[in-house]
């Protein structure tokens, strides 16, 4: 299967979540079928670039929606990754841009040493938007921050669109 394909079948797929779950849609809230979905999404897309993440979603009070470990994925990384959507739901932004205004002398540095350390302050994560108003976050870990920023990046990119054509 080409790229292409693939990533129309995944959009598909998220779609058919975000549809058939209709109280996302309807009321801002992230269901465990669409967040399943979105999980999947982002694993195929992993395994594409050989790896072996772990994804978690959460919803708008940054608590556990779903999460996935790939197998052989790190340890560590699965805290990181819940630790991350609950930072894009917590303060509304990618953990990416919380690194530019987390670096010393930035406004908020030292940002990640409140919360209970549950604050990340590298890239992977992205929040989930609906309507203009964040509703949960997205969570990656275990590739570089690169590959896990990507990762994350990709799955904004799949739920917008499935989002785009469900209003």
């Amino acid at each position: 299967m080409e790229d292409r394909e693939l990533t129309e079948l995944i959009s598909r797929a998220v779609t058919e979540a975000v549809q058939g779950g209709g109280h996302f849609a309807k009321e801002g809230e992230v269901t465990l079928r669409m967040a399943v979905k979105l999980i999947e999404g982002v694993e195929e897309e992993a395994k594409r670039m050989g790896v072996n993440a772990v994804v978690a979603v959460a919803n708008k009070g940054g608590r556990p929606v779903a999460v996935h470990c790939m197998d052989e994925s790190f340890i560590a990384s699965y805290d990181i990754a819940l630790n991350k959507a609950y930072t894009c739901a917590a303060l509304k932004m990618p953990t990416s841009r919380l690194k530019e205004l987390s670096q010393p002398g930035g406004e908020l540095y030292g940002i990640q040493h409140t919360n209970q350390g549950q604050i990340v302050i590298f890239g992977g994560g992205v929040p989930i938007t609906y309507g203009g108003k964040v509703i949960g976050g997205l969570g990656v870990s275990g590739g570089s921050e690169a590959q896990d920023t990507a990762l994350a990046e990709y799955g904004e990119k799949l739920i917008k669109e499935a989002l785009d054509l469900w209003q």
